[in-house]
């Protein structure tokens, strides 16, 4: 399931986003308003933790904003005690609140909690395209309908990752923050490695892969007979 992190302090955005990793979900993050609308709209994320004082459009009017084109379960994040500001965000339409400072713990609880009552499982479907069909809880893949494969982390994370944009391309340096939580030359180079040991697990010809596919001057994909 897709989180959209919403929060200008980008330590506290880098530990939500890789608490939320860790615990199987995909984050997106965004560090002002205007950047939250715009990853909102091409995301369309399930869930969206958003912090109430942000630059260029703070976080009621980001929930407006939402609330005028989806239903999608919004927790908001305030340093603020003020009950009126709670009370503001929820006849707003916000679903929960989360006071600053908390736990990664707390925050999954109250994530988890807002995915139930919105009716959504808290077991994840599994992620399917192209032949693939990615069993994140289990962390097991079955290509073209075989018996299921056991993944690392690592490999899982790729994966979730490209399969949650079926088809399309993803960069480079967002697949490096999503497996390994940061970007760098190095970790380019074991990204090469990580998706070579993986064509050689899943793909009939790792010589001509069909299921991960590079994609020149952008990153990799899952899969799409267009994508080179």
């Amino acid at each position: 399931m897709k989180v959209l992190v919403v929060d200008d302090d980008t330590e506290l955005r880098t530990l939500i986003a890789f608490a939320l990793r860790q615990a199987g979900y995909l984050p997106v993050e965004a560090a002002d308003g205007e950047e939250a609308l715009e990853r909102f709209a091409r995301e369309r994320p399930d869930l969206v933790v958003l912090d109430v004082n942000l630059p260029r459009r703070d976080g009621f009017e980001v929930l407006r904003a939402i609330r005028r084109q989806a239903t999608t379960p919004v927790m908001m994040l305030t340093v603020r005690a003020a009950e009126e500001d709670q009370v503001r965000g929820l006849d707003l339409g916000a679903d929960d609140y989360l006071a600053k400072p908390f736990s990664p713990r707390a925050l999954l609880a109250r994530v988890r909690a807002l995915l139930r009552r919105s009716g959504q499982s808290e077991r994840p479907a599994p992620l399917e395209h192209g032949g693939l069909s990615l069993d994140l809880e289990a962390s097991t893949l079955r290509v073209e309908g075989g018996a299921p494969q056991t993944l690392t982390p690592l490999e899982l994370r790729l994966l979730q990752l490209l399969l949650a944009h079926a088809g399309q391309p993803v960069p480079t340096e967002r697949i490096l923050l999503h497996v390994w939580g940061s970007r760098g030359e190095a970790d380019r180079q074991l990204l090469k490695q990580l998706v070579h040991r993986l064509r050689q697990k899943i793909e009939p010809d790792p010589a001509s892969p069909r299921h991960l596919v590079t994609v020149a001057g952008v990153g990799y994909a899952a899969g799409g007979n267009h994508l080179t």
